[in-house]
């Protein structure tokens, strides 16, 4: 909840002191991100942002002031943020994939506000999501990294045990292969058409030969890969809900925003369980 309580909100709006000379911040990394949480649900600019979190507290009744759009830009590139995780006592199922989000950089910016037409740049969010479609893991990359190596990052970022792991065959290499097994997971990935058996992992040989002895769509049913879809179906949920595009300019900000979009599809999917 965005708002748990009157005392919650009130307690938490405003950083204990610091001790340290100077001014101190008037507000919480909890106010910043309920400001942002709103901005990115309601498709606001960091402008409206600021006048309906204002609207939103005065009907609450709540004697709290909500941070400017100045600050809200400034706070979001250094803005701790976690992603909401739950204790869980079976093994995660995790399935992985990809999506490009669009950006609008500097040249774009300069060209529309000079008159012609810039070029679009874009990222890449990667996720790892359960069988439920909860999200466990996250990386944002620059839109030309490598997703198999990206998915590296979200298998370390699982720290529950895992079950499997599952992929489309983009995530077809030995890395891959090796940093299930160092967790017990099997791996759920076709390989490539152009795949050849290796020395280096034997669970990989096993499943390109029997891709080869019965083929993909049998190989596919039998082994559970149509899980695949889990993760599809929650960049489909960001696509509608958040958007296709990354709002916030600055790199670090564009991180957080991220964060926060799939802090909201997972408080989204627990409200409908």
């Amino acid at each position: 909840m965005l708002f748990r309580s009157s005392d919650d909100a009130i307690a938490s709006w405003k950083p204990a002191p610091t001790g340290r000379r100077g001014a101190q911040r008037k507000f919480s990394d909890h106010a910043i991100e309920t400001a942002l949480t709103l901005r990115l649900v309601f498709k606001l600019p960091l402008r409206q942002a600021e006048g309906f979190l204002r609207s939103v507290l005065s009907l609450m009744a709540l004697d709290l002031e909500a941070p400017d759009h100045t600050t809200l830009s400034r706070r979001s590139q250094n803005l701790s943020i976690q992603l909401a995780r739950v204790s869980r006592k079976e093994p995660i199922d995790l399935i992985v994939d990809s999506t490009g989000l669009s950006i609008v950089g500097e040249g774009e910016w300069a060209a529309a506000k000079h008159g012609g037409r810039g070029r679009r740049g874009w990222k890449k969010l990667h996720l790892g999501v359960d069988r439920t479609g909860v999200i466990v893991a996250q990386t944002l990359t620059h839109g030309s990294a490598d997703d198999a190596k990206a998915a590296l990052d979200l298998i370390d970022e699982v720290k529950d045990d895992m079950a499997s792991f599952t992929a489309d065959a983009a995530y077809d290499t030995l890395a891959i292969y090796d940093a299930s097994a160092a967790r017990n997971a099997i791996v759920v990935v076709p390989p490539r058409k152009t795949a050849t058996r290796s020395k280096r992992s034997r669970a990989r040989d096993r499943t390109v030969r029997r891709v080869r002895k019965v083929g993909r769509r049998r190989w596919k049913k039998e082994s559970g890969y149509h899980q695949q879809a889990r993760v599809e179906n929650t960049f489909f949920r960001y696509k509608s809900i958040i958007g296709d595009r990354l709002r916030a300019r600055h790199p670090k900000s564009q991180e957080a925003e991220a964060l926060i979009a799939c802090n909201i599809l997972n408080q989204i999917g627990r409200a409908h369980v």
